[in-house]
Protein backbone atom coordinates (compact mmCIF):
# COMPACT_ATOMS: atom_id res chain seq x y z
CA UNK A 1 0.00 0.00 0.00
CA UNK A 2 1.42 3.40 -0.94
CA UNK A 3 2.28 5.96 1.71
CA UNK A 4 2.29 9.10 -0.42
CA UNK A 5 -1.03 10.92 -0.70
CA UNK A 6 -0.97 11.21 -4.50
CA UNK A 7 -0.10 7.53 -4.87
CA UNK A 8 -3.01 6.57 -2.60
CA UNK A 9 -5.33 8.65 -4.78
CA UNK A 10 -3.98 7.02 -7.96
CA UNK A 11 -4.76 3.57 -6.53
CA UNK A 12 -8.35 4.63 -5.81
CA UNK A 13 -8.78 6.18 -9.27
CA UNK A 14 -7.32 3.12 -11.00
CA UNK A 15 -9.70 0.83 -9.09
CA UNK A 16 -12.70 2.90 -10.20
CA UNK A 17 -11.54 3.00 -13.82
CA UNK A 18 -10.87 -0.74 -13.82
CA UNK A 19 -14.42 -1.43 -12.64
CA UNK A 20 -15.85 0.89 -15.28
CA UNK A 21 -13.71 -0.67 -18.03
CA UNK A 22 -14.77 -4.17 -16.96
CA UNK A 23 -18.41 -3.10 -17.08
CA UNK A 24 -18.02 -1.73 -20.62
CA UNK A 25 -16.19 -4.89 -21.76
CA UNK A 26 -18.92 -7.06 -20.27
CA UNK A 27 -21.70 -5.08 -21.98
CA UNK A 28 -19.87 -5.35 -25.29
CA UNK A 29 -19.32 -9.10 -24.99
CA UNK A 30 -22.97 -9.63 -24.01
CA UNK A 31 -24.21 -7.66 -27.01
CA UNK A 32 -21.93 -9.64 -29.33
CA UNK A 33 -23.04 -12.94 -27.80
CA UNK A 34 -26.75 -12.07 -28.18
CA UNK A 35 -26.20 -11.14 -31.82
CA UNK A 36 -24.26 -14.33 -32.57
CA UNK A 37 -26.93 -16.50 -30.93
CA UNK A 38 -29.71 -14.80 -32.88
CA UNK A 39 -27.72 -15.01 -36.10
CA UNK A 40 -26.99 -18.71 -35.64
CA UNK A 41 -30.70 -19.41 -35.04
CA UNK A 42 -31.65 -17.35 -38.07
CA UNK A 43 -33.78 -14.84 -36.17
CA UNK A 44 -35.05 -11.77 -37.98
CA UNK A 45 -33.80 -9.65 -35.08
CA UNK A 46 -30.16 -10.43 -35.92
CA UNK A 47 -29.80 -7.25 -38.00
CA UNK A 48 -31.15 -5.16 -35.14
CA UNK A 49 -28.87 -6.87 -32.64
CA UNK A 50 -25.94 -6.20 -34.99
CA UNK A 51 -26.65 -2.47 -34.70
CA UNK A 52 -26.65 -2.73 -30.91
CA UNK A 53 -23.41 -4.73 -30.88
CA UNK A 54 -21.70 -2.25 -33.21
CA UNK A 55 -22.84 0.62 -31.01
CA UNK A 56 -21.42 -1.07 -27.91
CA UNK A 57 -18.13 -1.78 -29.72
CA UNK A 58 -17.88 1.87 -30.81
CA UNK A 59 -18.59 2.99 -27.25
CA UNK A 60 -15.83 0.75 -25.89
CA UNK A 61 -13.42 2.12 -28.50
CA UNK A 62 -14.32 5.73 -27.74
CA UNK A 63 -13.67 5.14 -24.04
CA UNK A 64 -10.30 3.53 -24.77
CA UNK A 65 -11.30 0.12 -23.43
CA UNK A 66 -10.39 -1.45 -26.78
CA UNK A 67 -8.36 0.06 -29.59
CA UNK A 68 -9.93 1.56 -32.72
CA UNK A 69 -8.38 -1.18 -34.87
CA UNK A 70 -9.75 -3.92 -32.63
CA UNK A 71 -13.20 -2.31 -32.77
CA UNK A 72 -13.07 -2.11 -36.55
CA UNK A 73 -11.97 -5.74 -36.80
CA UNK A 74 -14.74 -6.95 -34.48
CA UNK A 75 -17.43 -5.03 -36.38
CA UNK A 76 -16.17 -6.32 -39.71
CA UNK A 77 -16.24 -9.92 -38.52
CA UNK A 78 -19.77 -9.53 -37.16
CA UNK A 79 -20.96 -8.07 -40.47
CA UNK A 80 -19.37 -10.93 -42.38
CA UNK A 81 -21.24 -13.42 -40.21
CA UNK A 82 -24.56 -11.75 -41.02
CA UNK A 83 -23.84 -11.83 -44.75
CA UNK A 84 -22.44 -15.37 -44.61
CA UNK A 85 -25.62 -16.57 -42.92
CA UNK A 86 -27.71 -15.06 -45.70
CA UNK A 87 -25.59 -16.34 -48.60
CA UNK A 88 -23.27 -19.20 -47.73
CA UNK A 89 -20.06 -20.01 -49.63
CA UNK A 90 -19.54 -16.77 -51.53
CA UNK A 91 -16.50 -14.54 -51.51
CA UNK A 92 -17.06 -11.40 -49.49
CA UNK A 93 -15.18 -8.17 -49.95
CA UNK A 94 -15.57 -5.07 -47.84
CA UNK A 95 -17.79 -3.35 -50.40
CA UNK A 96 -20.00 -6.40 -50.84
CA UNK A 97 -20.32 -6.85 -47.08
CA UNK A 98 -21.17 -3.18 -46.53
CA UNK A 99 -23.78 -3.27 -49.30
CA UNK A 100 -25.44 -6.43 -48.02
CA UNK A 101 -25.44 -5.26 -44.42
CA UNK A 102 -27.12 -2.05 -45.55
CA UNK A 103 -29.74 -4.10 -47.39
CA UNK A 104 -30.33 -6.32 -44.34
CA UNK A 105 -30.72 -3.40 -41.96
CA UNK A 106 -33.08 -1.64 -44.36
CA UNK A 107 -35.49 -4.59 -44.30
Amino acid sequence: MPNIKSAIKRVKVIEKKTLNNNMIKSETKTAIRKYEEANSKGDKSAAELLKVAKKKIDHAASKGVISENAASRKKSRLEKKLVAKAEPKKATTKKVVAKKVAEKTAE
